[in-house]
């Protein structure tokens, strides 16, 4: 099984008044680590809506265990939950980097895969070389 594992650091920008990262922030943490699992794989975003493969989000969870300041090293953990023709669900887990790595959010993205003019699609039959690479992952 793939785990993408990319490490990010607590910017000012992104706490509020209370020091805290703010809430907004995860799910753009997950996207870091959904872009550096699709890295991972041996393809880019990029890459694949050059192909005319765009993977559009339709649901977010996140749970908040914890919290992450200022100038704190987290860590993006990304795996595939599920994979099928027509979906794709990620799940994520957000750790405090210290002396234990403490989980602070765990979080899913489900994501449809879509053409260009963002029909769905079943990505086996119309990019059977990716959906590989991805059941590979598994």
């Amino acid at each position: 099984m793939l785990i993408s594992e990319i490490k990010v650091t607590v910017r000012y920008v992104e706490t509020d008044r209370m020091g805290i990262a703010h809430h907004s922030n995860y799910p753009i943490w997950f996207e870091i680590g959904r872009t550096d699992f699709i890295k991972q794989l041996g393809i880019s975003y990029s890459e694949m809506e050059k192909k005319g493969l765009f993977l559009p989000l339709i649901e977010l969870k996140c749970v908040y265990k914890g919290s992450a300041t200022y100038d704190d090293n987290i860590t993006i953990l990304t795996r595939i939950k599920k994979l099928t023709y027509s979906k794709l669900i990620l799940y994520y887990e957000i750790l405090k980097d210290g002396g234990e790595n403490k989980l602070i959010t765990m979080g899913e993205t489900t994501h449809v895969w879509t053409n260009s003019d963002l029909k769905p699609i079943n990505i086996n039959k119309h990019f059977p070389d990716i959906y590989m690479l991805l059941n590979k992952a598994l």
